[in-house]
């Protein structure tokens, strides 16, 4: 499985920008407020060992594991659908619910769907993220191409409006909120989540940080803060996992 080809971050942007016609500016103008949670997350630690690390970045495991291994994942990215796939349980119990590893998830966002996907993963209570998470990646194929089905009515509301009714509108249209609906979350749950613009402006800049210091492709892992260098999948991460481990 090759890793999505490097690109610079004015190129990524300018892609996130034409994916759904939503204003460079404007998609660039989520980077500018403060760092705030969202509404619904009363505390640092949620149910079933999940923790917010800091705005919109969770992890699962010990706080504790002698590894830390981040995955900078989107949404819209093939590759990262087919390693949750392949791996997400398995990290989960072998090696999170083992105490072995804690595993911190960050959003590298790549266009605005990418962006609606990653407010409806952390919507609702903390402890709800890792199975949001799993929801939307497993489901990628579904509502990524109800999404390009999109009628030109359709389309044309991704463009006008302010960014939180454009996001509402590609949740809807591709069949997101349906999947969150079945979730327990109500539309009016759901947007309120998309409609955090301090959370998307948060996420934002923060993806920008990522594709500005070494995560030139998704999925990208790090372990213990050191990227890992040509790893974009299972089958060359989990290795190096094992070795390090094997040293503690």
């Amino acid at each position: 499985m090759s890793m999505i080809r490097s690109v610079t971050v004015e190129t990524r942007w300018r892609a996130l920008a034409m994916a759904t016609a939503i204003p460079a500016a404007a998609a660039l103008a989520l980077a500018i407020a403060p760092v705030t949670a969202s509404a619904d997350q009363s505390g640092p630690q949620g149910a079933r060992g999940v923790t917010l690390v800091e705005p919109g970045v969770h992890s699962i495991g010990r706080a504790d594991a002698p590894l830390t291994l981040t995955e900078y994942v989107s949404y819209t990215c093939p590759h990262c659908a087919h390693f949750e796939t392949e791996a997400g349980d398995t990290l989960a119990l072998a090696y999170a619910g083992a105490g072995k590893v804690r595993v911190e998830y960050r959003h590298a966002i790549r266009d605005p769907l990418d962006l609606t996907a990653a407010l409806l993963s952390n919507c609702g209570k903390i402890g709800r993220f890792p199975g949001n998470h799993a929801a939307i990646m497993r489901a990628q194929s579904e509502w990524m191409g109800k999404f390009r089905a999109a009628t030109s009515a359709q389309r044309a509301r991704y463009s006008t409006g302010t960014v939180a009714s454009r996001l509402q509108a590609m949740g809807r249209d591709s069949g997101l909120y349906d999947l969150m609906e079945k979730r327990g979350y109500s539309t009016t749950d759901l947007d309120r989540c998309t409609g955090d613009e301090m959370l998307a402006r948060t996420l934002s800049e923060k993806a920008q940080g990522y594709f500005a210091n070494g995560v030139n492709g998704t999925p990208s892992f790090a372990i213990n803060g050191t990227m890992l260098a040509g790893t974009h999948d299972w089958s060359t991460l989990k290795p190096q996992i094992d070795i390090r481990l094997e040293k503690k």
